[in-house]
């Protein structure tokens, strides 16, 4: 690497130089430079002005000059600061004669206009109708439909890269750089419309420069310098002329070059070149069509009173070139072909093909992408990992990663959370829009879309971010559509946690325990009880809504009991017992008050007899009736801000337990001796054998 440019990397001075150039180039406007300066930097812009040029020829696609809006804005103002600054010295010292200001301007009005001022304001005005009427209106044009196609045409190239995505032909990064590569087309249409009111600017204060040179310049000669009128009519005309002309001429050839970016369409294969490459390919692709015009050509110039020497020698050239061009196409297709090489056989079917299913996975419509996008601003991601460590902190284990993927077959807002390959819950929720939840006191409607929490399927409005402070203040809970998503995740965690515990969670679970109680681990596990019997037992705590954090009292009590008896139904019931201040808690908090449905002494009779037998069988019209009272027994108590607990005898927990899972899953059976000793039982509601 250049030694200057590596001092200039380490000493962080790269990040300076833009910075560094808009100030100078401001400064130019307020501070007087010599003619010198002038001519450098006037040579300086007209370089600049190529480079920019050439640049866009050589350029295959818009994109590769993204930096074309942004160099735009800074070579009109570089041509405007130094419009200012000659005006500064043609005014100061134009009656010293036509080099007052510079070489550079004083050859632009004497060489390229020979010296006439009259020729010079036509050639200056001619100049600025072409970049004006011309070439910026028109670039300026088709950069406007540009944008607002691409705009038009994102969605459906967003569903093409997800498309290819699901197919396997290309993989996430290359996805990610697809769909920044359309970001970006958007963006930088949409900046070159703006940017091509620059150029109209430009040359409207091109033209008021202009009359103010010459204005103001036979205006000080005369008064101020006693100049004769044909004398100073001679210094400032043409050096405003040629002040004009040489900031008009880098201008026009700015205009072309964002003409060309924007006309440029590319092409692929042999197509996908710069412009001079792809021109000469499909304007030379027709040998007929140059023998034509070459015929056209030589019938023009035999005619007589017509120039014949450029007409027929252009004929002539263009007759060659056609000849040329159909003799190479002849040779081409008389050339023997290549033998096309044989397909690959196809690699034989391996268990490499087989995908494992994933435990858990999202789904995403083609719209909720963003929400999962880190370069869009997406922060699901984020809040799902939050959402696991919370899991982890107070469930006890460590759920699967959530694999996130998009799926064309969803509508586009809606997503689906699955469960080993399963659909477990699903919902749909509107981008750019919030959702009003009404926990149950609100009050009033609000103007918006009537939707549904998908968690909890609590009444919600879609409504416009507008209307936050009005859907707050009418007691409505109001979360973005990121929050929406995240809620119901984390509600299914919960609600299936017994299915996320397989055997690969039980061993981590077992090996953290090791750490602490290595003891413990080595005596139970598996000498007194299998890892099947140890998982079935935790899948059962989970399923009754119990945490298993506290895994050394559940080991504790396995240990104590398993001499006994292995059986996983009584041992979960002995590790409940265990936990019993851990239940409490769990569902009343500190208070040290358990405010439970109890059952009436007839129906807790009539239920023990029931369950006597061995298959625990109870009367078909005692079972219906009982679940529907225990349901709306537990509703009764959510609406009362209470946890649903039933408490029951010992012997009746477990039949209970399976009986009410489905008619009301939220209410939690206690027994007796679950709970702790220092707790004060009252019972709120009472089921009775008639309920």
């Amino acid at each position: 690497m250049n030694p200057f440019l590596a001092t200039v990397k380490r000493l962080g001075l790269a990040g300076l130089a833009m910075p560094l150039v808009i100030v100078l180039i401001l400064a130019m406007m307020i501070l007087p430079l010599p003619p010198f300066l002038l001519d450098l930097l006037f040579t300086f812009n007209i370089a600049m002005a190529l480079i920019v040029l050439l640049a866009a020829v050589y350029t295959v696609r818009a994109l590769d000059f993204a930096a074309f809006p942004m160099v735009l804005l800074l070579t009109t103002l570089l041509r405007l600061s130094l419009n200012v600054a000659s005006t500064r010295v043609v005014l100061l010292h134009g009656h010293t004669g036509p080099d007052a200001a510079g070489k550079v301007i004083e050859s632009f009005g004497h060489f390229l206009v020979g010296g006439n001022f009259a020729v010079g304001i036509v050639v200056f005005a001619i100049l600025v109708v072409i970049n004006f009427v011309v070439i910026t209106k028109g670039a300026g044009r088709i950069a406007e439909v540009s944008a607002r196609f691409t705009l038009d045409a994102m969605p459906g190239k967003q569903m093409a890269i997800d498309a290819d995505l699901n197919a396997g032909l290309i993989g996430e990064a290359e996805a990610r750089r697809r769909r920044s590569e359309v970001a970006q087309e958007a963006e930088f249409y949409g900046s070159m419309d703006g940017a091509s009111k620059f150029v109209r600017g430009d040359a409207v204060a091109g033209i008021l420069v202009l009359v103010i040179n010459i204005v103001g310049g036979l205006a000080i000669g005369m008064l101020q310098h006693n100049l004769a009128f044909a004398t100073a009519l001679n210094n400032y005309v043409l050096l405003a002329i040629g002040d004009g002309l040489v900031a008009q001429v880098p201008a026009l050839v700015i205009s072309t070059a964002a003409g060309l970016l924007v006309t440029r369409v590319a092409g692929s294969g042999a197509e996908g070149d710069d412009i001079g490459k792809q021109l000469s390919t499909q304007l030379l692709r027709s040998p007929q069509a140059i023998a034509i015009t070459a015929g056209l050509l030589g019938v023009m110039g035999i005619i007589p009173g017509m120039p014949h020497v450029p007409f027929l020698a252009l004929a002539a050239a263009l007759g060659y070139g056609a000849w040329w061009l159909a003799q190479k196409r002849r040779d081409a297709a008389a050339k023997p072909k290549e033998e096309a090489p044989a397909p690959a056989a196809s690699e034989e079917v391996s268990w490499d093909d087989l995908q494992p299913v994933d435990t858990l996975g999202l789904e995403v419509g083609y719209r909720l992408v963003p929400l999962v996008d880190k370069a869009q601003g997406g922060d699901l991601l984020k809040r799902i990992r939050a959402i696991r460590r919370k899991f982890a902190q107070e469930v006890g284990f460590l759920p699967p990663p959530v694999h996130i993927r998009d799926n064309l077959e969803l509508r586009p807002g809606g997503y689906r959370v699955l469960l080993k390959g399963v659909v477990v819950g699903e919902g749909e929720v509107v981008g750019g829009m919030l959702l009003a939840i009404d926990p149950g006191g609100a009050r009033g409607k609000l103007p918006g879309t009537p939707g549904k929490d998908p968690a909890f399927g609590l009444p919600a409005t879609w409504i416009e971010a507008q209307h936050r402070d009005l859907a707050q203040a009418s007691g409505y809970t109001v979360v973005d559509p990121g929050s929406v998503v995240a809620t119901h995740v984390s509600h299914l965690l919960a609600t299936h946690a017994a299915s996320l515990l397989g055997r690969t969670e039980v061993q981590q679970l077992v090996e953290h325990l090791a750490k602490h109680a290595a003891k413990l681990v080595e005596d139970v596990v598996p000498k007194l009880v299998p890892f099947a019997t140890l998982q079935r037992v935790l899948q059962n705590l989970l399923e009754e809504g119990v945490h298993v954090r506290d895994l050394r009292t559940i080991v504790e009590t396995i240990a104590e009991h398993a001499p006994r008896t292995v059986d996983p139904g009584e041992l979960t019931s002995a590790a409940r017992v265990a936990l019993g201040a851990s239940i409490a808690q769990q569902l009343f908090g500190a208070s040290r008050e358990l405010q439970v449905v109890a059952l009436e002494p007839d129906l807790e009779r009539l239920l023990a007899q029931g369950v006597q037998g061995p298959a625990d069988a109870l009367e078909p019209a005692l079972a219906d009736a009982l679940m529907r009272s225990a349901s709306a027994a537990a509703q009764r108590q959510e609406g009362l801000g209470l946890a649903p607990a039933l408490l029951v005898p010992d012997r009746l927990r477990r039949p209970l337990a399976r009986l009410l899972k489905r008619a009301a899953p939220r209410l939690r059976v206690l027994s007796h001796a679950e709970v702790p000793d220092d707790w004060n039982v009252r019972v709120a509601f009472t089921l009775g054998a008639k309920a």
